[in-house]
């Protein structure tokens, strides 16, 4: 056992569901990807009284004392946020910051790790499998989707993403996406989604992301990805506006997509949207290009993550009062 324990855990983006009408066996199916930043950083550590610090300390809180009871752990901890990912963004906050204290406390306790239970018994994971996925490996990952068994949705395929290969996230601050009840009641006042549009989806994800990843195609994969977030976007666009959350983030995305970027859309419920770029230099060409200087985005360029969580442990004196 240790008696300072540090995780980092990857933001990811969701590129779009399988299969939302639930005709069939299984419902929802994802296709998503982690990425090299932002990422979850959080230090638990042993102490003499419980402090919970950082951003986002409220919700590690109450993780960490829903663990703690459940796992009989009766001791007290330190537990510091030191980076969060953007919250209500469509980058998979709230699962990374559950699971990251699962592991970090379970590991600092000498426990095996139940990234997928832990997930349960905080509330996460209720539709896709992306983020609690991309905890052990990276990748752009395909999971099933959920059945009636009540189980995490099996990760049927993982592949590597492109090292040269860049992520062009447009991140609006000033905008949230639905979360919450709201995202439940959006869920449900949605017409059935077409089963025609499912069977289009995961024919391009079958026959146009897989193939152009092994590939290496850009263009292929860019044109895969966009298809999928038109049939998504038109879907959804009742309930958040339109396709895009934000308007300021369909026209940055548009003006990316003018330079050269492809495979546009937007992460989960928004505000964050996406574009991939061939490689850094390209990527910052595009920025430079899409840049107006006046809209309050910011555009940020990063990489598809290959690896997942990283967890490093430590000796320390105990602290607190």
């Amino acid at each position: 056992m240790s008696n300072s324990v540090t995780i980092k855990v990857p933001a990811r983006l969701h590129l779009g569901f399988l299969n939302l009408s639930g005709g069939g066996v299984r419902r929802f199916g994802s296709l998503g990807l982690p990425l090299s930043e932002p990422e979850m950083v959080a230090t638990i550590s042993r102490s003499r009284e419980t402090l919970v610090e950082g951003d986002g300390n409220a919700r590690a809180g109450e993780h960490l004392a829903t663990l703690s009871r459940h796992l009989g752990i009766t001791s007290r901890h330190r537990l510091v946020i030191e980076q969060s990912i953007p919250r209500h963004a469509g980058l998979g906050s709230g699962t990374q910051i559950a699971i990251a204290v699962s592991s970090a406390l379970r590991t600092l306790h000498g426990l095996p790790l139940d990234i997928g239970n832990d997930a349960i018994l905080l509330g996460r994971g209720e539709r896709s499998g992306i983020g609690i996925a991309s905890f052990s490996e990276g990748g752009l990952i395909i999971d099933a989707g959920k059945d009636d068994s009540g189980k995490q949705p099996p990760v049927i395929a993982r592949l590597p993403f492109p090292e040269d290969w860049r992520v062009l996230l447009i991140l609006d601050s000033a905008q949230g996406g639905l979360h919450g009840a709201d995202e439940i009641e959006a869920f449900r006042a949605l017409p059935p989604f077409p089963v025609a549009s499912s069977g289009e989806i995961c024919r391009q994800v079958l026959m146009g992301v897989m193939p152009a990843l092994v590939e290496r195609d850009l263009p292929a994969f860019g044109a895969a990805i966009s298809h999928i977030q038109a049939l998504i976007g038109a879907y959804f666009a009742p309930a958040q506006g339109g396709i895009f959350t934000s308007k300021r983030v369909e026209a940055a995305a548009e003006r990316l997509a003018a330079a050269g970027a492809v495979g546009i859309g937007q992460s989960s419920w928004g505000p964050t949207g996406f574009a991939f770029a061939p490689s850094a230099e390209a990527a910052r060409k595009m920025v430079r290009a899409a840049a107006t200087g006046d809209d309050g985005l910011e555009i940020r360029i990063v990489r598809g993550r290959n690896t997942g969580a990283e967890i490093s442990s430590s000796e320390l004196d105990l602290v607190g009062s």
